[in-house]
């Protein structure tokens, strides 16, 4: 969100310093079956690196802000149950009675500390952690994923809860049973690991099988509801490459009291707009192309006129397929994400069927 600090490090001195960019993972179809390829359950929280060293604990996001201040029973936790000196790669979940609960978890980014402590007394969270980055004065970055797990189960053996170390497997049928069985709880896949792969911070290296398409979003833009007065669509766009902004589709899969809400929400992101908009010349362009304003294909009547926004906002939508650089389809609304930055919603997320496959298609009708 707008005017957070950043997460500087300055209370701990560790072989690994704040900010960490955490390794990420790309969507997989199905679940990759190779030789030493090691398996998670795929959690639903908020990603966040763990910097202990003594009495001093920083929770960086994964965006490398902090989120110290939003969970002070977990920093009190680690200072209990974690290595003297550390830095852990997991996540922050909070476990409610039908699961996990992300909603409880967007809860606690709240400016007031009373109330972040009173949620904290409420719905307690927990840290899952599925990698180890340092211990003791040793950077274990470079060294193979499965040798960090050793030492990552290895420090954290007499760990109580709300400490926790994720399961891990290498046999893929229990992956999939995990996939399956899994769901009801409210984790969303199955992660798969190289084991000889060092950490490689902010690249796309691990694989994870999701249970439905999934995309992180810019909101950069709205159009009011043929109604009048409340939000019809909010206007997505990913970055390519090149670091252009790319409007790729709408999501307007809201009821009409959502509607309503969303003009409060979306309110404080229209102030000042337009300056330096990556979509500023479209809103004084005429209606052509594949501009958010461009004329409908489909009805040349209807007013597809919007309004920026500051492309501050992320958001998960589902989506079914995506046709070339834009979703075919409009998008389910998910959920905000304040975790994410918006930098980091990039095509390089996307499950794209690669050439080779769609050619198998083609070759088969013909």
């Amino acid at each position: 969100m707008r005017g957070r600090p950043g997460l500087n490090g300055a209370g701990v001195r560790l072989p690994v310093q704040p900010p960490v960019s955490p390794m990420l993972a790309k969507l997989s179809r199905t679940l990759p079956v190779s030789d030493g390829l090691i398996y998670e359950p795929k959690w639903d929280g908020f990603r966040c690196i763990v910097f202990r060293d003594g009495d001093e604990v920083e929770l960086g996001s994964r965006n490398e802000r902090p989120l110290t201040r939003y969970f002070p029973e977990v920093v009190e936790c680690i200072r209990r149950e974690a290595p003297p000196r550390c830095v852990m790669d997991g996540e922050v979940v909070i476990a409610g009675r039908a699961g996990l609960d992300f909603d409880a978890l967007l809860q606690r980014i709240h400016p007031a500390d009373s109330r972040v402590r009173m949620l904290a007394a409420e719905t307690p969270a927990s840290f899952v952690a599925f990698d180890l980055l340092a211990l003791g004065e040793e950077d274990l970055r470079p060294l193979g994923f499965a040798e960090r797990r050793r030492r990552l189960v290895e420090a954290l053996a007499g760990a109580q809860p709300p400490l926790h170390v994720t399961p891990a497997t290498a046999d893929p049928d229990v992956a999939r049973d995990w996939f399956d069985r899994f769901e009801g709880a409210g984790l969303d896949g199955v992660v798969a690991k190289k084991p000889d792969g060092p950490y490689r911070e902010g690249e796309r290296v691990m694989a994870k099988v999701k249970h439905e398409r999934t995309a992180d979003c810019v909101v950069a833009g709205f159009r009011w509801h043929k109604s009048g007065g409340i939000i019809g669509s909010l206007l997505l766009g990913l970055f390519d490459a090149q670091g252009t902004l790319h409007h790729v589709g709408v999501t307007a899969s809201f009821t009409a009291a959502r509607r309503r809400e969303l003009v409060g929400e979306l309110e404080t992101y229209r102030a000042d707009s337009l300056d330096g908009h990556p979509w500023g010349a479209w809103a004084a362009a005429e209606e052509t192309g594949r501009m958010p304003g461009g004329q409908s294909r489909w009805n040349a009547k209807r007013d597809l006129s919007w309004e920026p926004l500051r492309p501050e906002l992320v958001c998960e939508v589902a989506y079914d397929h995506l046709q070339g650089d834009r979703f075919r389809h409009a998008t389910t609304f998910r959920r905000w994400r304040p975790d994410r930055d918006p930098a980091s919603c990039t095509y390089a997320q996307l499950d794209q069927a690669p050439a080779a496959e769609l050619a198998a298609v083609f070759g088969a009708s013909s």
